[in-house]
């Protein structure tokens, strides 16, 4: 996943205010860690929702992208909405669209109620991540915001690592609805505590660029639509959603150019390290988020683990990316972001080819551990100097829309390949397919994802320059 602390908007410099700011972090780390185990709890209660709601492959598909596509499309947004009307207004906004659309989720009595919900769902996240930082970022003051940042990602990291068994146990226990319903009391404590919260200051009022929000909306879904598509085996209606997918961005893209305030500035790609990294950002991410969907129902379907056990499965990948990204940063701080941008990926493709060959294994230690281990080393090495790559690469006051833009191209990404899946199954019915079939199918996906992650080195290879070190030494950290 990419590291949320990047998403943090330039401060104005509001000096910390002391009587207040002891109830930022809470707030924040209550807010935020909907998100976060949001994102990890979901995917281990897929094989249970597919099983509940008597669903296919790309309804699942959809449960994912449905939120990944609002929070690719909006993330940007939501930035400009908490600069405009307020961060404590529009990160209370998004805690009551997270806890309302969580609340359906868990009640939804079909698969196209579910999708919508989880859809709202990522609308809320959209709002929450770039306000609960920019909310850290005016209340401390630049001495004391780094320490607040690492807290608050310590945090983060904490409650990623503990998303997947927690949901799996409420799955087993429970069942896959409870893994929803536990998000409105947490987002009730927040919205206590953000009556606490200092009075927003520094806001502008500045252009929404909504007709760009829209287009990307149109654009990613038009586009996810076709390779769910083709999955199901439509080929003519995934054909006309590509094509028709394609004039929208050119119109999205002419948009960009010609708005006074656009959500995506195209004259930051100018710059080659920031392009190569955002590319790099897409490819990579495709390839977790791909492996990621599959693994719990290989784990699950064909190894019949529980839900529980598939779930402390991912412990491994989690502890190592929080335990080792401080130090990561440092290590790309002194010798460069190229050596740890080629590295990292290729440590993480050697980890997706280990799922390829070994996933008929089902002993966790010789079957999906080593994979593990590999990926989460590989993606700690590589998302530190990935931030700073994209942080140093425009000016400083692009800091905020630019790290904005890396987050939505690594949820754009994942999008693009969970919609993906379904052509490595051919089109067949993930409810009747063989253990065998699914191996097959399991294989494909992870040897795609082996690919994607050499073409990510490829990308840093090409475009990080030896000499792209920190130029900005406070930027990382932000």
């Amino acid at each position: 996943m990419a590291d949320p602390v990047s998403s943090l908007p330039p401060a104005p410099g509001v000096e910390a205010i002391p009587r207040n700011a002891r109830w930022v972090l809470p707030v924040t780390i209550l807010g935020s860690s909907l998100g976060f185990i949001d994102s990890t709890v979901v995917n281990v209660a897929l094989p249970a929702m597919q099983s509940g709601l008597n669903s296919t492959l790309a309804t699942m598909q959809w449960v994912i992208n449905g939120y990944m596509l609002m929070l690719a499309s909006l993330m940007l947004l939501g930035g400009s909405l908490g600069d405009r009307f307020g961060r404590k207004r529009t990160f209370g906004a998004g805690l009551v669209i997270f806890a309302l659309a969580s609340v359906v989720c868990g009640a939804a009595s079909s698969a196209g109620w579910l999708i919508a919900a989880r859809v709202l769902q990522g609308a809320g996240a959209s709002l929450l991540v770039p306000a609960s930082l920019a909310i850290i970022g005016t209340a401390y003051s630049k001495e004391a915001r780094g320490r607040a940042l690492g807290t608050w990602s310590a945090a983060a990291a904490i409650m990623t690592a503990a998303g997947p068994p927690l949901g799996g146990w409420l799955v087993d226990a429970v069942g896959w609805r409870s893994i929803f319903f536990i998000n409105p009391p947490i987002a009730a404590a927040a919205l206590i505590l953000l009556t606490r919260l200092p009075p927003d200051t520094g806001l502008v009022s500045k252009r929404l660029d909504l007709l760009g929000s829209a287009l990307a909306i149109a654009m990613l879904g038009l586009f996810s639509y076709g390779l769910i598509a083709l999955g199901e085996g439509g080929r003519a209606v995934a054909i006309m959603a590509a094509l028709a997918s394609v004039p929208v961005a050119a119109i999205f893209v002419f948009v960009e150019r010609r708005s006074a305030a656009p959500m995506l500035p195209l004259g930051l790609f100018r710059n080659r390290a920031f392009s190569g990294a955002n590319l790099l950002t897409v490819v990579l991410y495709a390839a977790l988020s791909g492996a990621m969907f599959m693994l719990p129902f290989m784990l699950i379907r064909v190894h019949h683990y529980t839900a529980t056990e598939a779930g402390a499965t991912f412990l491994p990948f989690s502890v190592i990316m929080g335990a080792g990204s401080r130090w990561a940063g440092g290590l790309s701080d002194k010798i460069g972001a190229r050596l740890p941008l080629i590295g990292g990926p290729l440590l993480t493709a050697c980890g997706f080819l280990w799922f390829a060959t070994h996933g008929a294994d089902a002993r966790f230690l010789s079957g999906p551990l080593p994979g593990l281990l590999l990926i989460g080393v590989g993606m700690t090495f590589a998302i530190p100097p990935l931030t700073s790559t994209v942080f140093n690469s425009v000016p400083e006051q692009a800091s905020g829309i630019a790290s904005g833009i890396n987050n939505a191209a690594a949820r754009g990404g994942g999008l693009v390949a969970v919609a993906a899946i379904g052509i490595a199954f051919g089109g067949a019915d993930l409810s009747a397919i063989e253990p065998v079939e699914f191996q097959a199918a399991y294989r494909v996906v992870m040897l795609s994802a082996t690919v994607l992650a050499l073409l990510s080195a490829v990308c840093a290879a090409l475009s990080i320059s030896p000499k792209d070190v920190r130029k900005k030494p406070a930027a990382a950290s932000k």
